[in-house]
Parts: C-alpha cells; structure tokens; sequence
C-alpha cells in the first residue's frame, strides 16, 4: 500500500486528483487493481468503487509518469471495465482532468449534475471543492473503445505489463 499512497500523493500534491490516506487505501484494498513493471514494483493503479447494483466509479487512475503512454493506464481501465462487468454492473463513471484519455477509452462526456448526490461524498474532501474543474465521462454497455488493446498507439513492442487485484499482490 505504501507504494499506492506515494504514487497517489505525486498527482494529488499537483492538485491532479483527490490525496488518500494509508487507511483509506487499506479500507478499500479489494477496489484495487495495480500494474506492476518485470521487477514487480507497482507502476499503476486504478479502483472500482461499487456504488449500488448498475453503477461504479473508476478512481485513483494513477501511472509513473516513466511508463506513460506505453498502455498502463488503458490496461487499468480495461481491467476495471471487466470488474465492473464481472459484477453485471452496467455503467462506470470517472471524474477527471484528462477527459481525452478516458474517451479513448470509450468514455464520454456528461454534466456532473447527471451524477447522483451520493458521489459527492469524496469531492467535499477536496480542496479544490466546489471550484473543480474536474470533467464527468460515463460508460455503458454497448459502448465500445474507440481503440483495441492489439492497436494500442504508443505501446512499445515487448513490453508487457501486469495487471491484477491489489489483493493478489499482497498475498504474493
């Protein structure tokens, strides 16, 4: 978890996303999904966070910055899109600052107010509340990425990285 929490505090000391702290992260550990490099250290993580039977949040997306665009974060979100699947829940939604990535993703734009109340609850932490900027996309079923995993621009060839449960991780 250690790993988690500084990788998150690199973009939330950026203002980039919201800070969490070692308990919050240990509370939430089933959420987590890391990618770990050849060697095994964490280089990405993202969370689902359940919020009744059809919808779930993408959070926490964070990737070192020395492995961005070779496909970390696509991988992430791919692997939470199948959680949310594996779940039958049909609808993921993020809040974020870098809306492109996420429509890559098969994401698309909505208005925060479209979101219900209950989502709320994390972003009066914040400090940039209530003058976010942040942008709402939301995916659904039947909704496809606008790029493969096979096709993926930017990822070098031999490159493989791991994606699995944080869960899985720690038992390791």
């Amino acid at each position: 978890m250690p790993a988690i929490a500084e990788l998150i505090r690199t973009f939330a000391d950026r203002k980039l996303m919201i800070r969490r702290s070692l308990g919050e992260l240990y509370e939430s550990i089933r959420e987590f999904v890391v990618a770990t490099d050849d060697e095994g250290a964490i280089i990405g993580c993202a969370a689902l966070h359940v919020f009744w039977e059809d919808l779930a949040e993408l959070k926490c997306l964070a990737v070192a910055e020395s492995v961005h665009k070779r496909g970390v974060g696509r991988g992430l979100v791919d692997a939470c899109w199948e959680s949310a699947r594996a779940l039958e829940i049909e609808t993921v939604f993020t809040l974020t600052y870098v809306a492109e990535f996420f429509e890559k993703c098969g994401y698309r734009q909505i208005d925060k107010a479209e979101l219900p109340h209950k989502i709320w609850n994390e972003c009066v932490r914040c400090p940039l509340f209530p003058s976010c900027h942040e942008i709402a996309l939301i995916r659904s079923v039947g909704e496809a990425p606008s790029w493969s995993a096979s096709a993926a621009p930017g990822v070098e060839s031999g490159t493989e990285q791991v994606v699995r449960t944080l869960l899985t991780a720690v038992e390791a």
